[in-house]
């Protein structure tokens, strides 16, 4: 629990003019507190109208007072929950009140950290508070609140509760070395780790949808001047974004355009056409391509579909991250007369479509829907982050080391205990200062 005295308050409401203006108070009693403000202590969890004193007893303004005393709380401590006028005069002069009594401004997250340290929420939910606030997409909105409210996290207590029965029948076989190999057989240890390995794909695989749908998918467009980037762009976002002309070189620095396929955010961004550069300003957009293939996630590499593969550029496979998607858009069919369709080649797809009609467009967004791992059921899926999907990835790749070490339980032991600590990094239960320090302080103030 906070110490007694450390009183915490903030404006809850976003500045400038609305309907009202909430500030929110948490501490370790605030009977007395109330009785200052308000002149007495409102009924628990009953919105009572109030007026709001200052030190002289002047009213500050009338509004709602909500108390709710702990542990029945956001916080785990008492909280006093003031709704005022919205506007922010007053609600800067309420805050001023609540600091002369004895309460700081509160930091970014500081009361989810504190319903985290007090128990009220594990991590996994914490960070779920800031996704549904920040959520894109009603898809988003809906996986962030399964994750607030347990689901994702009791996904992996059921792989924590897996870990924990594994590792203490391998920890016990320690203590009768001449029967350790036996006794893991017989208590089928293979097919447990095979089991939970199994698990843990799963909820990998549940988590990279949940990153992609808090983060989007970066897609760059790329390729030589006149294929139709702009064209493409202006295609998929449905509207006139990106100046189009027959004159090469149009499109002299990147342009970003937010979309959404089936609830997935993508950030789509046109890029200048790639070649010699014909002066400074082009140079310069040139090298921001380069700049922004080198970011992507997925590179759509634009040629004309009368061109074939001949101008494939293979420094945009060679400059791209490692590991990034590649697709070929092959455009401009409605020229050509070829048919819309998606072909495979060495593992890359090619789409061949025209810009200019729409032709195939369906099919690349159901190529990128791919590329980015989403299989369309949204009920498996719960808001995650990056720190999540690489925890997941290295309890799974510890799961495989102790599978690997299977005749040694003593290395096993230690393989398996690893992967604890990563799931439990998850959720909270073992985790640094320094970690905890980096999450809320990206929390809004207030929350």
């Amino acid at each position: 629990m906070a110490a007694p005295g450390n009183t915490i308050a903030a404006i809850a409401t976003p500045p400038g003019r609305g309907g009202i203006g909430v500030v929110r108070v948490s501490g370790a009693a605030l009977a007395a507190f109330a009785q200052a403000l308000l002149g007495r202590i409102p009924a628990p969890r009953v919105a009572t109208r109030a007026t709001f004193r200052d030190g002289e007893g002047r009213p500050i303004d009338d509004g709602l007072a909500l108390y709710f005393p702990a542990p029945a709380s956001y916080t785990g401590e008492d909280v006093l929950e003031l709704q005022g006028h919205g506007g922010t005069v007053v609600a800067a002069m309420l805050l001023g009140r609540c600091v002369e009594l004895g309460a700081r401004v509160a930091e970014p997250g500081e009361f989810t950290k504190r319903a985290f340290l007090n128990g009220k929420l594990d991590l996994a939910q914490a960070e779920a508070v800031a996704d549904v606030i920040d959520a894109a997409s009603e898809t988003a909105a809906r996986c962030a609140l399964r994750s607030l409210r347990g689901e994702f996290s009791s996904a992996i207590r059921s792989l924590d509760a897996a870990l924990v029965e594994l590792r203490a029948l391998v920890e016990a076989t320690l203590d009768f070395p001449e029967e350790e190999i036996d006794a893991l057989d017989r208590a089928d240890a293979r097919g447990r780790l095979e089991r939970l390995a199994a698990a843990l794909d799963r909820a990998l695989a549940s988590a990279r949808q949940g990153s992609l749908l808090r983060t989007g998918l970066r897609v760059v467009l790329a390729g030589e001047p006149n294929v139709g980037k702009s064209s493409l762009l202006n295609r998929l976002a449905g509207e006139e974004r990106a100046i189009v002309t027959p004159i090469p070189g149009t499109t002299r620095d990147a342009l970003r355009e937010a979309i959404q396929i089936e609830g997935v955010p993508l950030h789509i961004i046109d890029t200048a056409g790639l070649r010699e550069p014909g002066d400074e300003v082009e140079r310069l957009g040139i090298e921001r391509t380069w700049r922004e293939i080198e970011q992507a996630d997925v590179v759509l590499q634009v040629v004309e579909a009368s061109a074939g593969d001949a101008v494939l550029d293979p420094e945009i496979l060679h400059r791209a991250p490692r590991g990034v998607e590649r697709v070929v858009v092959h455009n401009k069919i409605d020229i050509t007369g070829g048919a819309p369709r998606v072909e495979r080649a060495r593992g890359v797809a090619h789409v061949h479509l025209s810009a200019k009609t729409g032709d195939g467009l369906g099919a690349l967004r159901a190529t990128l829907l791919e590329l980015a791992g989403y299989a369309g059921r949204e009920e498996d899926v719960f808001m995650a982050r990056e720190r999540h999907v690489g925890a997941l990835r290295r309890a799974r790749d510890r799961i495989a080391a102790a599978a690997a070490q299977f005749a040694q339980p003593e290395l096993m032991a230690e393989e398996l205990r690893l992967a604890h600590l990563e799931l439990q990094s998850i959720t909270g239960e073992f985790s640094a200062d320094d970690l905890l320090g980096e999450i809320f302080s990206r929390f809004c103030i207030g929350k």
